[in-house]
């Protein structure tokens, strides 16, 4: 059954917390780059924080801001006084060495620099603009900021798809924002690879999402090398389109898991991918469980701004879904797609072997209770 989604106001949809971080990085740095997936509401934000202030706009993908820039000194010098945007800059990164001599002329000045690509894609921006630069990554809608866990859950938290009046309609534009992406961001960004094979790539990946990243068997499958399999994957991982999440290593004196897993960043990607457009389409399919893994596993990364974050298994079977260095303390999570979760054999290794502080299950709803001193039951929705 579809959910009825609240009618959101424009100013309820704001993202207060990413307008607090722009300022703050302008208070450390003259150059801000807002990084994120393409229609995530990169431009929107960077309007919403330029409201009241003397801007100067530049839309990469407009041809006619591209010839503003074909002399890019003599441009952007006229603008010392306002806040300067550039938007889509990874189709011109080399811009980045004449901003670079800009504000090193005149720390005052203020640039607001927008990206579809991570910062590993634009490379020159962290060579280039070392110690003058600081990041944001602006992703979709999280369940902190929505609080309709099953919609998010289905359509995914883009804007236009998780806003969308029905879900046929938020079916509809994500299906069109992967072609999108593989017809027009991945060749703009400088990767020659023909649609059709980065499509198969990306629908055999989800069958992957969760589980260990084998480049071989993908290989074999699309026959192509282990080493082109990797690059598409960092293509996809360098668009936020997937989260490559690496594994932790203890001395433990026991084999250990060393390849990563592969999850999909936003779930309503991965279901237009599969062809699942609805929730009964979703309670019925077989991955059901995985596919809430990966939903409760994002959201948790976001909520916690966890910046070192692992998994952990070993070959006798162990293993932990999710650890998070969070303030000096070993967090462990694991994802049960259940309301009445157990202590297994796998969470106590966990805790001895790993060290950790606490240990987290968490399962949908919004409730909480312990399990053990040491492992709580958290739903997904509870506060922290």
């Amino acid at each position: 059954m579809e959910v009825i989604l609240p009618k959101y106001k424009v100013n309820e949809m704001l993202r207060p917390k990413f307008l607090k971080e722009i300022e703050l990085q302008f208070r450390v740095h003259p150059v801000c780059a807002l990084l994120g997936p393409r229609q995530v509401g990169k431009t929107t934000l960077a309007r919403m924080y330029a409201q009241d202030r003397e801007v100067a706009y530049f839309d990469l993908e407009n041809p006619l801001d591209l010839a503003r820039l074909e002399n890019p000194m003599l441009t952007l010098s006229k603008f010392s006084k306002q806040l300067v945007i550039i938007d889509e800059i990874q189709r011109l990164s080399d811009l980045f060495p004449f901003i670079r001599v800009l504000v090193d002329a005149d720390p005052s000045r203020k640039f607001l620099i927008l990206g579809s690509a991570s910062r590993d894609l634009i490379q020159q921006s962290s060579e280039t603009l070392a110690g003058r630069i600081g990041y944001i990554e602006l992703m979709p809608f999280s369940l902190s900021e929505v609080k309709e866990q099953t919609s998010l859950w289905l359509r995914g938290g883009f804007p236009k798809a998780f806003l969308a009046s029905n879900i046929e309609e938020s079916y509809l534009w994500r299906q069109a924002y992967i072609s999108t992406f593989l017809e027009r961001d991945i060749p703009n960004l400088g990767f020659q690879i023909p649609p059709q094979q980065m499509r198969r790539f990306w629908l055999m990946l989800a069958h992957y999402h969760g589980q260990i990243f084998n480049a071989s068997e993908l290989g074999r499958s699309l026959g192509v090398s282990g080493h082109t399999i990797r690059k598409y994957l960092d293509i996809l991982a360098g668009t936020f389109m997937v989260r490559i999440l690496l594994p932790w290593f203890e001395n433990l004196g026991k084999r250990q898991i060393k390849s990563p897993k592969i999850y999909f960043r936003d779930s309503g990607i991965l279901h237009a991918l599969l062809g699942i457009r609805t929730e009964s389409d979703l309670d019925h399919y077989p991955s059901l469980g995985a596919f809430w893994e990966g939903f409760a596993l994002e959201e948790t990364i976001r909520r916690y701004d966890a910046e070192s974050c692992y998994f952990w298994a070993s070959q006798s079977g162990a293993e932990l879904d999710l650890l998070l260095l969070h303030h000096g303390k070993r967090l462990g999570f694991e994802f049960k797609f259940t309301e009445r979760p157990k202590v297994t054999p796998s969470m106590r290794i966990s805790l001895q072997d790993l060290k950790l502080d606490h240990l987290y299950v968490v399962i949908p709803g919004d409730q909480t209770f312990p399990l053990t001193d040491q492992i709580t039951v958290q739903g997904l929705g509870y506060p922290l």
